[in-house]
């Protein structure tokens, strides 16, 4: 139950980054994963509060070995099975009467978060999707980490540890998102340059009867032999055709890096 390890925690609502299809948004909620004694069972519980401050809660323990399995104290389901896909993802299923009826997706998204999906069926056969976000509980957080918990009296030392924590994690998650974009910015930089490499590997082995200027657009052909040429004759001006050769590949232009590239 290594894989479990990342998911085991309390994690708090947030009600309004959700998207309900099926039931009402709640007000509040948590979410709470724990492993058994041998680590071979999961244990979640959840709990949440409505706008009408109205209370549930829900729990079950079921083995994660893929198999499926009975489970109690849940009223639309009589077995499950929970499948670990790995160490960030995992997967409940459940059944009632050997049917499927719904589909539970648990994943810590790159900047923490649990992201839950769930769809399922409704009573008249239509499918729904809902998704939930959550954030880990901190113990220093001022409010109780269960519906039915006693409230916890806010100290100054842990407001303003939680005020460090809440701006910590925003610095943190900006940071990490602009590294994102600068390593999609270099990826597609790379992505560029193979690209180059491959069609200069081409033009390098084609016939280049004169000698290319820098900045200058030519263009690159196949031969009736498969093999390639590269002249300074557009389709255009062979009326629109290919000319004596089987096809036009590309416009190409030769850089100062002595790389080519195409030219569309």
């Amino acid at each position: 139950m290594i894989q479990a390890y990342n998911f085991a925690a309390s994690w708090q609502l947030f009600p309004e980054k959700g998207v309900y299809e099926n039931g009402i948004r709640p007000k509040s909620g948590m979410y709470k994963l724990t492993t058994g004694n041998d680590r071979k069972e999961v244990e979640i519980s959840m709990s949440w509060v409505t706008l009408e401050n109205q209370a549930f809660s829900s729990e079950y323990r079921i083995a994660a070995d893929g198999g499926i399995h009975s489970i109690e104290n849940l009223d639309f389901a009589d077995s499950a099975n929970v499948i670990f896909i790995d160490g960030i993802t995992f997967e409940t299923n459940f059944f009632l009467n050997h049917l499927a009826v719904l589909n539970v997706r648990h994943e810590i998204t790159p900047n923490g978060y649990l992201r839950i999906v769930q769809k399922g069926t409704r009573a008249d056969g239509t499918e729904y999707t809902n998704i939930e976000y959550y954030h880990k509980q901190m113990s220093v957080l001022p409010y109780s980490t269960s519906v039915s918990g006693a409230v916890i009296k806010a100290t100054e030392e842990g407001v303003i540890r939680h005020k460090a924590l809440t701006a910590m994690e925003e610095q943190t998650n900006m940071q990490l998102e602009q590294i994102r974009k600068q390593i999609e910015l270099l990826a597609l930089q790379a992505q560029e340059i193979q690209m180059r490499k491959e069609l200069s590997m081409i033009i390098y082995g084609a016939k280049l009867s004169f000698q290319p200027v820098i900045g200058q657009v030519y263009h690159l052909y196949e031969k009736q032999d498969g093999s390639h040429v590269v002249s300074m004759i557009s389709p255009k001006e062979w009326g629109g055709g290919n000319g004596p050769f089987r096809q036009h590949i590309a416009g190409v232009k030769l850089l100062a890096d002595h790389t080519w590239m195409e030219i569309v």
